[in-house]
């Protein structure tokens, strides 16, 4: 099979290696992570299970509100200058140039880390210190789903009603050019914000780097 050819960004070897990512180091870096906080919880904290297991979904739900918001807000902004198009082209453009390479599906380790610190920092204002470990325990696994997903979209045959849905849902996004289906992991903020179905996009990103 012919190694797939990505678009190069930069010309420094090191500054080049930073924009791909292998399929299997999230899982590596945030898997053992977020068992550690689960592990904090339950066993150092001690938190009763019921309250656990609250806070548990209210991390996976809002790991997808963050992903839509994201997605919608900043991955699609309509940047004008020069420089808003240089950063919107490398943190989303790229990925819409050419959405079949396998290097550029997840998020690499560095933005990721500089993400979670500061998402970190916004939590601790609101959720209470006891339970922001296992909250962000799970916030950190819907992140995981959220890659993985989007990876499977793009380079697996996905089986199953919610399988081909979520698939379909995501390569129409690409496909169809939509302005539109910004959910990856879950279409739930598509249908409470209306952005299910939308017009043609009209924005064209730009490769200025």
């Amino acid at each position: 099979m012919k190694k797939h050819e990505s678009i190069r960004i930069f010309k420094n070897p090191v500054l080049e290696a930073c924009t791909h990512v292998h399929p299997v180091i999230p899982v590596l870096i945030w898997g053992p992570f977020s068992i550690y906080l689960i592990y904090q919880s339950l066993a150092v904290q001690q938190i009763d299970f019921p309250m656990f297991i609250i806070y548990a979904i209210i991390g996976l739900v809002v790991w997808t509100l963050i992903e839509y918001v994201l997605h919608r807000y900043v991955f699609h902004f309509k940047a004008k200058s020069f420089l808003g198009k240089s950063i919107l082209y490398l943190f989303h453009g790229l990925h819409h140039d050419d959405p079949q390479d396998p290097t550029r599906l997840l998020m690499p380790p560095v933005p990721a880390i500089i993400y979670l610190i500061l998402l970190w920092q916004f939590f601790s204002l609101c959720i209470p210190a006891r339970y922001l470990e296992t909250f962000m325990a799970f916030f950190i696994i819907g992140y995981l789903c959220y890659d993985y997903i989007h990876y499977g979209t793009h380079h697996f045959k996905m089986n199953g009603t919610i399988g081909k849905y979520l698939k379909r849902h995501h390569l129409k996004h690409h496909f169809a050019h939509e302005d539109s289906k910004y959910g990856v992991s879950s279409p739930l903020w598509d249908y409470i914000f209306g952005t299910v179905d939308g017009p043609k996009s009209t924005y064209k990103y730009e490769k200025t780097l």
